[in-house]
């Protein structure tokens, strides 16, 4: 836990601080080449080094006897995954809504509440998101849900206890949003007490991957 969180906190700081005080724009998609459509596969493969702990947590839950068929990693269905996925998502984005009623004193002040944009991007870099979100829905769900909460679970941590402890690390990497880091916490709750409840794996991830694709897509589509 510590090789994925430790680097992706230490980025997020950084890009925060890069954003409050202007040194330069941070983007979802940074710039490796001068043409837009070798930039993408470029920018592609270089993100999926993100997803580099998740085969080892996979080995080590294994040797201990959780197989990913025990972890409830199985090819989805619509059943059992997609349609509640569905239902997760839709908790989450009113979660949100509400959450940005009640605190829209504080997160449309200036410099409190940051964002990272897509920038001009063409239309076909949908693709580009469409792999970052499957790459972020898998490692971060294998190793904050599939991961940690199993392994708290074996040293007796209650679920309580264990929630909590899972949101604090999701959110910590999120802090580049500034305050508006609140805005993820829904998210977070919602996917994790599903694994809790249902112990299927897929599920969170295929809940995480459709709502990143759905952000990515309408930022790089409608929001430029």
């Amino acid at each position: 836990m510590i090789v994925f969180i430790v680097p992706g906190v230490a980025g997020a700081l950084g890009a925060l601080a890069m954003q409050i005080n202007g040194v330069g724009p941070v983007t979802r998609f940074a710039n490796f080449t001068r043409n837009p459509l070798a930039n993408m596969f470029v920018g592609i493969l270089v993100y999926l080094a993100v997803a580099s702990p998740v085969p080892l947590a996979l080995y080590l839950l294994s040797r201990t006897g959780q197989r990913p068929r025990a972890l409830g990693l199985a090819r989805p269905g619509f059943r059992k995954d997609i349609w509640p996925a569905c239902g997760l998502i839709l908790a989450s984005l009113g979660s949100n809504y509400v959450l940005a009623i009640l605190l829209y004193q504080l997160l449309a002040h200036r410099g409190v509440a940051t964002n990272a944009p897509v920038g001009h991007v063409p239309d076909y870099y949908v693709l580009y998101g469409l792999a970052i979100s499957a790459t972020t829905a898998l490692t971060e769900e294998v190793l904050v849900n599939g991961y940690l909460l199993v392994r708290l679970e074996q040293l007796g941590w209650s679920p309580g206890k264990a929630l909590a402890l899972s949101l604090t690390l999701r959110t910590s990497y999120h802090v580049y949003y500034g305050a508006g880091f609140v805005l993820t916490v829904p998210f977070g709750y919602f996917v994790t007490r599903s694994f809790q409840k249902h112990r299927r794996l897929t599920r969170p991830i295929i809940t995480h991957f459709l709502y990143d694709a759905i952000l990515f897509t309408i930022a790089i589509l409608w929001l430029k």
